[in-house]
C-alpha cells in the first residue's frame, strides 16, 4: 500500500498523486500519515480510489469527491465533504460545521457529532450523524437524506425544500417551514437501507421524519413573518 507522509511530503504533492491515481482508474490503495490538521486534503478525486488519513484534518477535506472512499481515522474540521458527487467519505470522529454543504450525492458517514449546519443546502447526498447535530443543519436542503441518531440543535431544517430529515433523538426546534411527517413505509425501506450502509445500530421505527410544509415555495403575505 503506497503511504504520503504529510510531514515530508507537500500538501499539493499529496493531492496531485491521488488525483492522478483516481483519474486513472486503477482502483489503488493509499495511505495519508501525519496528516496533523492540514487543509483540503484529498480533495477532488475522480476515480475509484480508496484513501485512509490517520489523523484529524482541517478545513474541506475530502472536497468534491467523486467514485472514491475516504476514511479519516479522526475527526474533520469546517467543510468535509462539502460538494461531493459520489462515492463515501468516513469520519471516524468528529465534524465541524457545514459537513457536506452543497452535496449532490454519495454517502457522508460521521462516526461522532456534526456541528452547525450540517447538511446546508444539500442536493442529493446522504449523510448519517451516529452522534448529534448542531444548529440551523439542513438549512435549504433540497434534496436527498440525513439521518441523526443522536438529537438535533435549533432550527432543523429551516426553509428546506424536499430533503427527508430522519432523526432518532430530540430536535431543540424547527425552521421554518419544517414540520414532522408521517413515517409511512417507503421511508422505513429508505432509512432502513441507509443504517444499514452506515453500519449503524439504530432501527428505523425509532426516528421521526421532518421535511417540508411547503409553505414557503412562493411568497405569501399570510406566511411573511416566516421568510
Amino acid at each position: 500500500m503506497p503511504t504520503l507522509d504529510m510531514s515530508t511530503t507537500p500538501l499539493r504533492e499529496v493531492n496531485v498523486t491521488l488525483q492522478q491515481a483516481a483519474k486513472s482508474q486503477a482502483n489503488a490503495v493509499y495511505e495519508i500519515t501525519n496528516p496533523r490538521g492540514r487543509h483540503a486534503v484529498a480533495v477532488g478525486l475522480d476515480g475509484p480510489l480508496s484513501v485512509t488519513v490517520k489523523g484529524s484534518t482541517g478545513y474541506y477535506c475530502a472536497g468534491m469527491n467523486k467514485t472514491a472512499t475516504i476514511r479519516v481515522e479522526g475527526s474533520a474540521g469546517p467543510g468535509v465533504a462539502e460538494n461531493m458527487m459520489s462515492g463515501e467519505v468516513v469520519i471516524e470522529g468528529d465534524a465541524s460545521q457545514y459537513a457536506g454543504a452543497t452535496g449532490r450525492g454519495g454517502l457522508l458517514n460521521i462516526k461522532g457529532n456534526a456541528s452547525s449546519r450540517c447538511g446546508i443546502s444539500m442536493k442529493g447526498i446522504d449523510i448519517v450523524v451516529h452522534g448529534n447535530i448542531g444548529h440551523m443543519s439542513a438549512f435549504m436542503a433540497q434534496k436527498g437524506n440525513l439521518v441523526v441518531l443522536g438529537d438535533a440543535g435549533d432550527a432543523l431544517g429551516d426553509s428546506l425544500y424536499e430533503a427527508r430529515l430522519f432523526v432518532r433523538g430530540t430536535v431543540k426546534s424547527l425552521g421554518a417551514d419544517c414540520v414532522e411527517k408521517e413515517m409511512r413505509p417507503e421511508h422505513i425501506e429508505i432509512l432502513q437501507d441507509l443504517l444499514d450502509r452506515a453500519g449503524a445500530d439504530a432501527k428505523p421505527e425509532e426516528f421521526k421524519r421532518y421535511g417540508s410544509a411547503r409553505r414557503l415555495y412562493n411568497f405569501n403575505i399570510d406566511h411573511a413573518d416566516e421568510y
